[in-house]
């Protein structure tokens, strides 16, 4: 009687484990990380009391947790969660609770704070994963025929390098003409895209910061115009981990980062997008609230490199699709200003184009002005590169799935960028070391 009655507590401690385990949808993921606070992220299947113990890696036996959130279907069951009073420069590791009940997780858990390193050492070295486009199929609503959405190894392949953070750059989730025309719908192509089961273990333990392009905005090549942009900006903020969001108290998916001693500029160029085909008006991608920002910003920064995400490719001279030449007054506006303001260390970071390639171009203070572009991750490749791009650099153009990684490494005042192209099993396609100009 007594083993039975054992390994019934046994099987009853298991099965509760499988519950706790069987209320998660997605995640846990990590947000924003600063010197004292990391932002935590998580999507149950139903109402659920979230929570997380953490503690520093080399130091177990200190142990705090986080206040608890409890999801509710109005947020589509997400919880942000902030993990606060941390100690700069350390690992930690941490642990997620639904119900107050732990879930084992069979990947690692950990998250990193910011070096406090200003006038005590050199910045420390880092790595930065980017790439773009992930179309994770669902096929009762998916377009007939070949699959659009393939091989989600690549997410894998991608936390297998260790990355401290990652950037996407825009198209991160697909909505299709059954979602994006109500709140449903959009939340759940969000939440469907987010549970993908390959990228679970890259979410728990680097630090994720996005932008947004057209299709996790609205339908294809969207713009201002587009009804129901505040849902989309809603679901946005609900299922990413950014520091803020918008400029000059003004709607939008704008905000900044500085990780080390870099310094990212995250733009949005859908909410104040004008229509690709009106005539008359001011054409514009950002807006004047935000280009004036861009500019204060890169102006007003000392970072090493100045780096500034945007969906469509910036410096590109084909004037097709929606490359950002194409709102030929705001692009020379923006360049203009870089130029005449003497901004050294100018890198966008660009997606959309299902394709990857180096963009450099030289202005007329002598000044090297790049963009990178790193997509698709899951899309379907572009093997149609534009033979109208006079910027391009040679031998970078790359037409399968791929990611990319920039790590940084110096002394303070001779920082270098390694960039370095992979496809999707993690193997190198092309490399390039790139000083900051003093």
């Amino acid at each position: 009687m007594r083993t039975f009655l054992l390994l019934s507590c046994f099987a009853f401690a298991g099965n509760l484990l499988l519950a706790q385990a069987n209320l998660l949808q997605s995640g846990p993921m990590l947000g924003y990380s600063e010197m004292r606070e990391v932002m935590l992220w998580v999507q149950t299947k139903a109402p659920t009391q979230v929570q997380f113990e953490y503690w520093p890696e080399a130091e177990p036996q200190v142990r705090k947790m986080t206040a608890i959130v409890n999801t509710q279907a109005e947020t589509a069951f997400t919880a942000h969660v902030k993990a606060e009073f941390l100690e700069p420069g350390k690992r930690y590791q941490y642990r997620l609770y639904l119900n107050k009940k732990k879930v084992e997780l069979p990947y690692p858990t950990v998250f990193q704070t910011q070096t406090l390193w200003q006038w005590r050492t050199d910045p420390p070295p880092f790595t930065l994963a980017l790439g773009s486009c992930t179309y994770i199929n669902e096929d009762p609503y998916d377009r007939p025929g070949t699959p659009y959405g393939a091989d989600n190894f690549i997410f894998q392949s991608i936390q297998q390098k260790k990355p401290d953070m990652m950037l996407w750059l825009g198209d991160n989730t697909y909505l299709r003409e059954v979602d994006w025309n109500s709140r449903s719908g959009i939340l759940h192509r969000y939440g469907h895209s987010r549970a993908v089961p390959e990228m679970q273990a890259l979410l728990a333990s680097t630090h994720h910061y996005a932008i947004w392009d057209d299709h996790d905005f609205g339908p294809n090549d969207s713009d201002r115009s587009f009804i129901h942009k505040d849902l989309t900006l809603e679901a946005f903020k609900l299922f990413w981990g950014n520091p803020s969001y918008g400029v000059n108290g003004k709607p939008g998916t704008t905000t900044s980062v500085q990780f080390n001693d870099m310094d990212f500029f995250l733009l949005d160029n859908r909410y104040y997008k004008s229509p690709n085909d009106r005539k008359m008006g001011e054409r514009t991608l950002l807006g004047q609230d935000q280009r004036e920002w861009l500019i204060d910003a890169l102006a007003a920064s000392t970072a090493p490199f100045k780096f500034v995400a945007i969906g469509g490719q910036f410096l590109n001279t084909a004037k097709v699709v929606e490359n950002c030449i194409n709102y030929e007054e705001e692009h020379k506006w923006i360049l203009d200003r870089i130029e005449e303001e003497n901004i050294k260390n100018v890198f966008f970071l660009t997606g959309d184009r299902h394709l990857t390639e180096l963009d450099r171009y030289v202005n007329g203070k002598g000044n090297v002005v790049y963009d990178l572009t790193v997509s698709p991750l899951t899309s379907g490749p572009n093997n149609r590169p534009d033979q109208d791009n006079l910027n391009r650099v040679e031998g970078t153009l790359v037409t399968e799935r791929n990611f990319g990684l920039l790590s940084f490494s110096g002394p303070r005042t001779q920082r270098k960028m390694k960039i370095q192209i992979f496809d999707n099993k993690g193997i190198e396609r092309w490399s390039r070391e790139i000083e900051s100009q003093r």
